[in-house]
């Protein structure tokens, strides 16, 4: 995407889920957009290499380890974006958990109620700490992170599919509610990313089909009619329109990156 320099000019950007993948992508597109980025993860390792990347393009950071499935630690979060980066305009739900690769029969509903705690609740539960500031600061945008999941079922990750389900509705809920206070809430519903927990994924497939990860790739890469696996830089950019003044006249809508692999 060009001519991005300046669309987040003098804004903070929240980024939950800051990782190697996702999380460092969505940082550095924000922040190379203008945006001061608030990172957030349970690890600490992580947001400080993350943060040394952002800071090498001149913009502001603030580390916060935090746990979204914990209410203090999401409002602690709030709490200092405000006091030392004078308050949030943009939230990026991006931390998530996933099934255990196992069936609803072997695992039951405490298996999913693990998932849903973090992707439904734990998202909402620092959106809401968020809202008072974006609310003082006269507007914002929220961008939830759903998946191609929601579309196409995985038996092995049903707690993941209903989750990011639930959310795309909250999120609908949510732009009805903040509309008012000039607040959009809108997502985003990747499919297959480039990276290394894909790698891993084609790895295990090879080993189960006796074949090689290219082969998976490929396989894979062929299902969607662009013939290509994105890149988290990909869904970056999307994420990046949602958060500007580029979809100010979009809320509540949830748009599929996916190189063509479903249609709707």
């Amino acid at each position: 995407m060009t001519g991005c320099a300046h669309l987040l000019e003098d804004k903070v950007a929240v980024v939950s889920g800051i990782g190697p993948g996702m999380g460092r992508a969505l940082s550095l597109r924000l922040a190379r957009s203008g945006a001061d980025v608030v990172l957030a993860a349970r690890t600490e390792s992580k947001l400080r290499a993350v943060a040394a990347e952002v800071e090498a393009l001149g913009r502001r950071t603030l580390c916060v380890v935090t746990d979204i499935g914990d209410a203090d630690q999401c409002a602690r979060l709030a709490a200092r974006a405000e006091a030392e980066l004078g308050g949030v305009d943009i939230l990026v739900n991006n931390a998530f958990e996933e099934d255990p690769f196992i069936s609803f029969e072997d695992g039951g509903p405490d298996v999913w109620r693990k998932v849903f705690d973090v992707n439904v609740f734990g998202t909402l539960q620092l959106t809401q700490a968020v809202v008072p500031s974006m609310k003082r600061r006269g507007g914002g945008a929220i961008v939830m992170i759903s998946t191609l999941s929601t579309r196409i079922v995985n038996p092995l990750l049903g707690g993941y599919a209903s989750s990011k389900r639930a959310l795309m509705t909250a999120a609908q809920t949510l732009a009805l509610e903040l509309a008012p206070h000039g607040i959009r809430v809108n997502t985003v519903a990747p499919g297959h990313i480039r990276g290394p927990s894909l790698e891993w994924y084609f790895e295990k497939l090879a080993a189960e089909r006796g074949c090689t990860p290219q082969e998976i790739h490929d396989e894979i890469a062929g299902m969607n009619c662009l013939n290509y696996i994105h890149t988290p830089e990909d869904v970056a950019g999307v994420v990046l329109f949602f958060a500007s003044d580029r979809a100010r006249a979009i809320t509540g809508q949830t748009l599929d990156v996916n190189a063509g692999r479903y249609f709707h």
